[in-house]
């Protein structure tokens, strides 16, 4: 009996030695405390007035550049659409070349988890879309069949920031240098907006260019169209821009916005001056009507590789290997003999 208690009053002591030591304590803290937001949910509770967008460099960096995700988390349900047009001109406006492509992007409720769908289109027939519903995703070029991507890997998030970065892409552009006056307040959708014209600021000092590691190039060296669009890159200037901007006073999302701006670069830096004019028109509408999005009634299955190769195999031929078999004998005839000369491939038209 006098055991039994020196080892009970043993145990009291260990656990109250272990509940007194300050590391246990901290790591049962980190255990059992509640698992920390998204990122994205957290920058949605973050404040922006959009009053403070003139005079606050950081707010109008922010509200600019604010991903599809946070917009859905601040104003929920939505549909944006934007047109971006580009023409580029050589010296005294000869050659222009134009292309314009148009984004559009359907978000349903639930923030950063929902469902979305998106469509990316541009002038020369080309595109991709992509969607997400309950949890599943289906992607696919402009004209082939929806293909399941049970293996996403993010990509169906990276193209939603695609969609949606217009604005971003175009303030990247022209080196962050959109100015913002306040021009009063209006209403767009029913809500209450503050209103900015858009100018070219001055250059922004103190910032560096990110150095970024040597590009790969063949051995004969890069083709004179790289060439040009690297330097125009590297030696971009913006020569102007105007337009306007939107901002949601509840939310502090842009609900429209309108852009038109010149880049060039100077005779000085190139053998071959170049002009670049950029126009952008976008909106956000059907805030808080939730699209109730389907998934496609007919998709292809995930494969682990693009079944056209299969295909123009089986056109020309060359049957297909099985583990464990050995190669085929040059010369020999195929298994199952050659394609009829009219069969054609299937064309599984495999997304993006």
């Amino acid at each position: 009996m006098r055991s039994l208690t020196k080892s009970a009053a043993l145990a009291l002591v260990l656990a109250a030695t272990g509940c007194s030591d300050p590391v246990d304590k901290a790591a049962k803290a980190r255990i059992f405390s509640p698992e920390d937001p998204p990122k994205v949910v957290a920058s949605a509770k973050q404040k922006l007035p959009p009053e403070d967008v003139a005079d606050n460099p950081q707010v109008s960096r922010r509200i600019l550049g604010m991903d599809a995700a946070e917009v859905t988390e601040r104003l929920g349900p939505h549909f944006f659409q934007s047109t971006l047009s580009y023409e580029w001109a050589g010296p005294n406006g000869n050659n222009p070349v134009k292309l314009t492509e148009t984004r559009s992007f359907r978000a349903g409720p639930g923030g950063v988890n929902g469902d979305f769908h998106g469509i990316l289109e541009n002038s020369r027939d080309q595109g991709l879309e992509v969607m997400r519903v309950q949890g599943q995703v289906f992607a696919r070029n402009r004209y082939g069949p929806y293909r399941q991507r049970l293996r996403d890997r993010g990509m169906a998030e990276r193209t939603r920031t695609e969609l949606t970065g217009a604005i971003r892409d175009f303030d990247s552009l022209f080196q962050g240098r959109i100015k913002l006056t306040p021009a009063g307040t209006v209403t767009h959708e029913g809500r209450t907006a503050w209103k900015y014209a858009v100018s070219l600021g001055p250059a922004l000092e103190g910032v560096t260019a990110q150095k970024m590691p040597a590009a790969f190039a063949p051995r004969s060296g890069a083709d004179e169209t790289t060439k040009r669009r690297a330097n125009f890159f590297t030696h971009r200037l913006p020569r102007s821009l105007e337009g306007e901007v939107l901002v949601d006073a509840q939310t502090s999302v842009v609900l429209k916005a309108r852009l038109d701006g010149r880049i060039g670069v100077p005779q000085e830096k190139t053998t071959e001056a170049a002009e670049l004019r950029m126009t952008l028109e976008s909106s956000l509408t059907e805030i808080g009507k939730d699209p109730k999005l389907q998934p496609p009634q007919d998709f292809l299955p995930d494969a682990d590789k693009p079944q056209g190769i299969a295909d123009a195999l089986d056109h020309f031929g060359i049957p297909r290997g099985k583990p464990g078999d050995s190669p085929a004998t040059p010369g020999a005839a195929p298994a199952g003999g050659p394609s009829k000369p009219d069969e054609e491939p299937e064309d599984e038209g495999e997304g993006t």
